[in-house]
Parts: structure tokens; sequence; C-alpha cells
């Protein structure tokens, strides 16, 4: 079983409403991140934010690898180290954006730590960073997830 710790928002608690500021209705940009009880060994983390409820399927919001674990967060609007491409075929975060009328949708923000660095280049697709984290064998993983209807 792999082991967990802690990620957190300020922004929106667990299993809360993702504020209109982190969505396409308002700014679109990130939310701040925050992380503490980073498993022993590892040496950088990665970020998977999607949403399955979207109607083709899973739909990535953010990808990013090459976190620093020491850092203990990422501020609101930052770009961590490297980036892949998201859902809208743009680099970044894009927040949620869900059809209109079709209910809550559930933002998945899922946080690797590896003991060891993911060798990616910037850009790299959603399926490329899930696979390279499956490669690298996540030590830990933490998870937070948030809602948004429009």
């Amino acid at each position: 079983m792999i082991a967990t710790f802690a990620l957190t928002s300020p922004a929106f608690d667990n299993g809360g409403e993702v504020p209109p500021r982190h969505t396409c209705d308002g700014e679109d940009v990130s939310p701040a991140l925050e992380w503490s009880a980073v498993s022993d060994g590892t040496r950088s983390l990665a970020l998977i934010v999607d949403d399955p409820d979207a109607t083709g399927g899973t739909f990535t919001h953010w990808t990013a690898w090459g976190i620093d674990p020491a850092a203990g967060g990422i501020a609101e609007g930052e770009a961590p180290a490297a980036e892949g491409r998201n859902g809208f075929g743009t680099t970044g975060y894009r927040g949620p954006c869900p059809p209109p009328g079709h209910g809550p949708h559930r933002y998945f923000f899922r946080l690797y730590a590896l003991a060891a660095p993911l060798e990616l280049e910037p850009g790299a697709s959603a399926q490329e960073v899930e696979r390279a984290v499956e490669d690298r064998g996540a030590v830990a993983v933490a998870e937070l997830v948030g809602t948004y209807e429009r």
C-alpha cells in the first residue's frame, strides 16, 4: 500500500467548492497549495489535477513536476519548475470550467512524492506524466478534492 501525506489549500477545504477566482469564471489563477508530512526519501513532487466528471472522460487541468518537497507549498498563481499540457491544449494551470447546468464536477489535486525526479520535457501530456509517475513508483500520494458547478 502506498503511503499518504497531507495536501491542503487556503482557498478551499477538501470536498469544498473551488472559489470562482480559480475558475474560468474568474481570474483562472491556480490556488495556493500546501503540503506536510512528506515521506523520507522524497526527492521530487509531481502534480496532476483532473476532472473525472467531464462529459468526454477525465479532463486534465494541470500537470507539473520537479516540485521541491522542502518548499512546503506552491503560492497562488505560481508556476512550478516544469508544467505539461492540459486538456485545453495549453501549458500550465487552467481552472474548473464545467458546462453550465451540468451539475457539480469534482476536481482532484493529486500530489505524488517521488524518490527520483521525473525526466520529462516541459509541455508533456498528462498521459506522459502519469506514465512517468508510475514508472518512478510514487512513494506517497496526497489528494485534495474541490468541486465547482456553473
